[in-house]
């Protein structure tokens, strides 16, 4: 019949039949899976943002940056200006002993050693005692102590000793103790001597109690350490940091107020001191380091020429001797390669984040004696009286400012002519030489942000309450 199907047409009209029926399940099964699974972005919003907001950030600072404010260029001067004499007055003299230093506690000092005086578990009266009578011997200023810091600090030391050690280097100077008390009066000198040998006791402990828990955690884990070997006998490192210590102490000796006395007849002979210790060094290199005399003789005899051919430029024959130590430590195999490479991590984690703080201070504050953003008016105008605004506020600008070591008699004589209250001397006297805003980045670098806000808080609040007493007494 002509209507009937074939078989063949039944059975290929049911083939596409069947077919039909499995693209249109097919689709629907795929729009379900599409409404039950959204696809995933490729844009990790997480890792992006930051460096993203900082792009961004940069980019508006420069689009609307005042180049042509008087003030702002005045204050880009100035840090600029505050970064050249940092780099000419400290760098050489102050941070890169240090570095070396630093690099010798971290590779020669055991962690023992340090635990059994400087760790939690060590006895508080020897741990602060060790901590502030070593700090106070450098007479150094809130950057150079930083590598010292973070090498006792890298061997196992306790947090509060640790902070007694950071606070007590630039803050107990004897020097700048005996100068402010010249200068500034004798009640002020001794109540800085006073209060700073009590806040590196105070703050350390107060730091201790804060964070007690993980000081305990600490020492139970350094008491599990197996003892490590120790290639030599502790009085040989003893004489190292000795002979160490007084390379960067003569060479950094300042100019005494007035050329007469002990101070000035040390300051007289620095550099023939500074080239003595610097030859014991040598002498040391060879008997107990393995360094080859002949390295030693050429160094030494480098430096010395050019000591003798520019008498009044020091600083060209000491970075020759910073070279030539580098040089006879990095081509001597074994553990003089070791520190090396500690001074190395040290200076590459501090010295950006110096020079970064270095920048910043002198934008907002300017050199001593000169403006930067913040006009100096405000500061003397905010610092009258003893009120606690007036203590508070001499704490914060000390605690951000930088002073070389002895600069900040001079600022606050100043200061004082211009109607500054005794009061908030003190106060920036106890905040300031301990803390610094390149101080503080590089502190945060080494113990984390919430123990460098505590230590921040801690010297602010101190030196407020210490200049309100210091005040309604000596008004």
């Amino acid at each position: 019949m002509a209507g009937a199907e074939t078989r063949p047409t039944r059975i290929w009209r049911g083939i596409e039949m069947e077919e039909a029926s499995v693209i249109e399940n097919e689709s629907i099964a795929g729009e379900k899976g599409l409404e039950g699974e959204v696809e995933e972005t490729l844009i990790d919003w997480k890792s992006l943002w930051k460096p993203m907001a900082v792009i961004i950030g940069l980019f508006l600072i420069f689009f609307w940056l005042p180049i042509d404010n008087s003030r702002f260029a005045g204050a880009v001067i100035e840090s600029l200006a505050l970064v050249k004499w940092y780099a000419q007055e400290h760098v050489l003299l102050c941070l890169v002993p240090a570095f070396f230093i630093a690099g010798g506690i971290a590779c020669f000092v055991s962690q023992a050693a340090v635990m059994r005086y400087l760790g939690p578990a060590a006895k508080k009266v020897l741990a602060y005692g060790v901590a502030s009578v070593s700090g106070s011997i450098l007479a150094v200023c809130s950057c150079t102590i930083l590598p010292l810091f973070a090498g006792i600090w890298k061997r196992g030391a306790g947090l509060g000793p640790a902070i007694a050690f950071l606070y007590s280097g630039p803050a107990i100077n004897i020097l700048a103790i005996v100068l402010t008390a010249r200068v500034l009066g004798l009640e002020i000198g001794i109540a800085r001597a006073v209060g700073a040998v009590i806040f590196s006791i105070v703050i350390g402990l107060i730091m201790y109690l804060v964070f007690r828990k993980e000081e305990q955690e600490k020492a139970q884990a350094a008491m599990m350490m197996p003892e490590p070997e120790v290639e030599r006998p502790l009085w040989q490192n003893v004489i190292y940091f000795v002979t160490m210590v007084g390379i960067l102490v003569s060479a950094t000796w300042g100019t005494p107020a007035e050329p007469v006395g002990v101070w000035n007849a040390i300051y007289s002979v620095k550099w023939p001191l500074t080239g003595a210790f610097a030859g014991l060094l040598g002498i040391l290199l060879v008997v107990w380091f393995r360094v080859m005399a002949f390295k030693v003789v050429l160094s030494g005899a480098a430096v010395l020429v050019l000591a003798l051919l520019f008498p009044n430029e020091p600083l060209i024959a000491f970075s020759a001797g910073i070279i030539g130590l580098t040089i006879m430590i990095t081509t001597t195999r074994g553990e003089t390669e070791t520190w090396f490479l500690s001074t190395w991590d040290f200076t590459k984690q501090i010295m950006p984040l110096l020079f970064a703080g270095v920048i910043a201070a002198g934008l907002l504050l300017g050199r001593p004696g000169s403006e930067g953003l913040i006009p100096s008016s405000w500061v003397s105008g905010l610092v009258g009286g003893n009120s606690l605004e007036a203590n508070l506020f001499a704490s914060v600008v000390g605690a951000f400012m930088y002073f070389a070591t002895l600069t900040e008699v001079p600022i606050l004589q100043g200061l004082l002519g211009a109607g500054m209250g005794k009061g908030p001397a003190l106060a920036l006297l106890l905040a300031g030489p301990a803390l610094s805003l390149p101080n503080m980045l590089v502190i945060r670098s080494v113990m984390g942000t919430k123990k460098t806000l505590v230590f921040i808080f801690l010297v602010v609040v101190m030196a407020t309450i210490s200049g309100l007493i210091f005040g309604n007494y000596f008004a």
